[in-house]
């Protein structure tokens, strides 16, 4: 089985790093320093938000934006030298995770290099102007791939980074730019490496829906799966973030993880996340503690490759600032927590989230997440207090759609998160405020 195959891609966590204010320096020697304890958190991919040079024309804050480019090529220097980078792949290589660098292919900074060598690379507003297709960004403009010698530009600048060693990337906003160049991109990146990792930025369906109404051609998550390995969660994330401000059921959010079951691949895999560099701290979502734990544990079980954004392990508050220096406050630490995270990415390597046939089942206690692994001779539960409810659950589970599974015997079943065990009778579960994912061979 190839390394980043769909399956075992549902066993990964990634780790998310915005190099400019992972510390108070921000530089690729600061992350050498980092790496025992990113790897301690049980992270098999490292990613690295934009490393390359940022446009100072038009540029929002005082340094800039990541996602404003001035060349694909290169590095930034705020972070160090190209050899530096090198080396920190090397580092990271050596302790047995892999490296995925950020691509931002829809549009350069104003200064990009593209616009004084090739400026026929450019979109190009109806009144002759450079600009942008969907929104005005100011410190951005649009590319046009329209023109097919852009096209093996930008994948020169994927190659190289290949060639150094990268072993993926997070593509942003992928489904605007078309999928036959991305295709072709993958292509070739896999005369480098066959093994090659692309994740896509996939988005909200409200913005698809809003962009395609502009004339605009946008890829759904279905079609971008005919490239790409993993997509984004946006199909879901604003019914969770509904659901916690009291705007939508429980289940309402539930009916649409189920959904996706039905409407992708069979061996999809999404990018799961409470958090990342786009959206609000989980722990600004989700004050109360036990529940940011419980949330924490299923996003872990959930099928596909967790994600953990640089501060979700010390339950950092802030969003840093994407244009300004804005370092993450590691000094308020949480001992219980980082175990706990320590604890679900291990889990996460079972084979069964690889392998094992995947539900979300429907619960008899509103508030409750109930779902499941099964394979020929084993289950794993899940069960998510969300809702801090009491009483007890059933979790019989009906096999008319699934997997033939025996009916659970009474007895003590261990709590996989906690090592505690707890009681079964009449397959009913008595709930609590702790998370608890237990297995059953059969």
């Amino acid at each position: 089985m190839a390394k980043n195959s769909p399956a075992t891609l549902k066993n990964k966590t990634i780790y998310e790093i915005y190099v400019r204010n992972h510390t108070r320096t921000g530089t690729f020697k600061d992350i050498f320093n980092d790496l025992l304890r990113i790897k301690d958190l049980g992270v098999d991919i490292i990613w690295f938000m934009p490393i390359h040079p940022i446009g100072q024309l038009n540029k929002k804050g005082t340094l800039g934006c990541p996602y404003s480019i001035s060349d694909y090529t290169k590095i930034n220097p705020e972070y160090g030298t190209e050899e530096d980078f090198k080396e920190l792949i090397e580092t990271i290589h050596s302790m047995e995770m892999d490296v995925m660098i950020d691509v931002v292919y829809n549009h350069t900074s104003h200064d990009n290099i593209y616009k004084k060598e090739h400026p026929d690379y450019y979109y190009k507003t109806k009144e002759g102007n450079y600009g942008n297709k969907i929104a005005d960004w100011s410190d951005i403009i649009d590319l046009d791939y329209n023109n097919p010698e852009l096209w093996q530009s930008q994948i020169d600048a994927l190659k190289k980074w290949a060639s150094l060693g990268v072993d993926g990337f997070r593509c942003d906003v992928a489904p605007i730019v078309p999928m036959e160049f991305w295709a072709e991109a993958r292509r070739q990146l896999e005369e480098i490496n066959p093994n090659i990792l692309l994740l896509a930025e996939t988005v909200e369906p409200h913005f698809l829906e809003s962009v395609r109404n502009a004339g605009i051609p946008m890829a759904s998550d279905s079609e971008t799966y005919q490239v790409f390995d993993i997509c984004y969660d946006y199909d879901t994330y604003g019914e969770f973030s509904n659901y916690l401000r009291g705007k939508c059921t429980l289940d309402h959010f539930l009916t649409r993880k189920r959904l996706q079951e039905a409407i992708y691949p069979d061996n999809y895999v999404k990018l799961r996340y409470l958090e990342n560099h786009d959206i609000p701290r989980a722990k600004k979502l989700i004050p109360n503690d036990s529940l940011l734990a419980t949330w924490t544990s299923f996003m872990f079980f959930e099928k596909g490759a967790a994600l953990l954004y640089s501060g979700q392990e010390v339950k950092a508050e802030q969003q840093p600032s994407l244009f300004d220096k804005d370092p993450i406050n590691w000094s308020s630490v949480d001992k219980p927590f980082i175990s706990l995270i320590q604890r679900l990415s291990q889990l996460k390597k079972e084979p069964i989230f690889a392998t094992g046939r995947y539900m979300i089942h429907k619960a008899n206690v509103d508030g409750v997440i109930f779902a499941t692994y099964a394979t020929s001779t084993e289950v794993l539960y899940g069960i998510f207090n969300v809702g801090s409810k009491t009483g007890l659950l059933d979790v019989s589970i009906d096999d008319n759609n699934y997997l033939p599974i025996p009916a659970l015997k009474n007895g003590n079943y261990k709590n996989l998160i906690t090592d505690d065990y707890v009681k079964i009778e009449n397959q009913e579960f008595p709930l609590s405020e702790q998370a608890c994912i237990f297995r059953v061979e059969y």
